[in-house]
């Protein structure tokens, strides 16, 4: 019998270059507009028992080929569990291979990148939170290919905090995170949540980038646009995305926000922030530091080690969220970043990183927000 593999289907992603019995020859299409490519989503309809041997090509021209090194990919077979594979990377093999060994127990796996977080999910989640007392739904925009821009609003205090995702769309840990952030702020019980609604008015927006989540793209959007380097100049034309939320941000000012992604290569939790911006504040850099030591004594899946090298000194790249916030409002502003691959610090064979615990760590974060203010 002869595999058969598919991507038609929200977020799918795959480009089948041969199939040989339980092989397959695989590549990566391009985000629409652009060169960017890593984000894989595609279904193998195979017999239970069948030797799969998939091999994903050309990843040395990846957008971040450092990635692949120690990655598993994910798969489930029934788009709600998920789990990692057997699976190993050549960077000298067909231009970088990756290499995915799987005996099938079901005729049909879906494997990913990381688990998806599909639309559909996404307009069930703001639905069902639109739907809970004291939550006010607003449409803040519309993207490029006509999608809503979603926003949930939440708290009666007058601390304004922000929190987005997926400027990113194949970061779909982002908008897990999302989900687990939204359950914590609804939980009419959940102690944090309820001091921190009525010290805060939370604006939150599941998923700025809808048309790149469903086309399957990494990181742009319809046009081809990375909205995370559009913030200091968004236009109707190229990221009315970021236009509808800076806009809705300068009506509400922002106090504290964050920014939710994934990083290909570094295998830990940490944070980003703004200490390269022209008017950073001594206060501002107090909270931030604050909120890091606070949020790594409450959870063990966060750390302060690894990360990304800090701006130095008026050198931050103001068209990127984090430190426009900072610069444009004075905001105590922020990136988290969740690894695709495994965490190094409390690695989980079987799941990686993996929804659950993305969510789990949006509670801490809640948590650790409410103790600092």
């Amino acid at each position: 019998m002869t595999i058969s593999i598919n991507a038609a289907f929200d977020s799918g992603n795959i480009v089948v270059e041969n199939v040989d019995g339980t092989s397959a020859r695989l590549s990566i299409r391009k985000d629409r507009e652009s060169d960017f490519f890593q984000w894989f989503h595609f279904r193998v309809s195979c017999a239970v028992g069948d030797a799969l041997d998939l091999a994903i090509t050309g990843l040395a021209d990846s957008a971040y080929p450092d990635g692949w090194s120690g990655y598993a990919a994910c798969a489930s077979t029934d788009r709600e569990n998920w789990f990692r594979l057997d699976t190993s990377y050549d960077a000298k093999m067909g231009g970088g291979t990756l290499t995915i060994q799987h005996t099938a127990e079901s005729q049909i796996l879906y494997i990913a990148y990381f688990a998806p977080y599909s639309m559909e999910r996404h307009h069930d989640l703001v639905a069902q939170v639109a739907e809970c007392e004291g939550v006010t739904y607003r449409c803040l925009g519309t993207s490029l290919e006509g999608q809503p821009i979603d926003c949930l609003e939440i708290g009666t205090g007058d601390t304004q905090v922000w929190l987005y995702a997926r400027q990113h769309p194949g970061e779909s840990m982002a908008e897990w995170w999302m989900e687990g952030a939204l359950e914590k702020l609804i939980d009419p019980a959940d102690p944090h949540a309820r001091s921190l609604r009525a010290k805060c008015r939370f604006h939150i927006v599941p998923n700025m980038n809808p048309d790149g989540s469903r086309r399957g793209h990494l990181r742009t959007n319809f046009a081809g646009v990375n909205l995370n380097r559009e913030w200091d100049n968004p236009t109707a034309e190229r990221s009315p995305e970021v236009l509808a939320v800076r806009n809705a941000m300068d009506e509400s000012g922002v106090d504290w926000a964050m920014d939710v992604h994934g990083d290909e290569a570094i295998p830990a939790v940490f944070l980003a922030g703004f200490e390269g911006i022209p008017s950073l504040k001594p206060a501002q850099t107090e909270k931030y530091k604050a909120f890091e030591t606070a949020l790594a004594a409450n959870t063990p899946d966060f750390q302060v080690d690894l990360g990304y090298a800090e701006s130095a000194p008026g050198q931050a790249n103001l068209s990127m969220s984090t430190t426009q916030l900072a610069e444009r409002f004075g905001a105590v502003s922020m990136t988290i970043e969740m690894p695709f691959k495994d965490n190094r610090d409390l690695p989980d064979p079987v799941a990686g990183w993996s929804p659950e615990r993305s969510k789990l760590l949006a509670h801490a974060c809640l948590a650790t927000l409410d103790q600092l203010l």
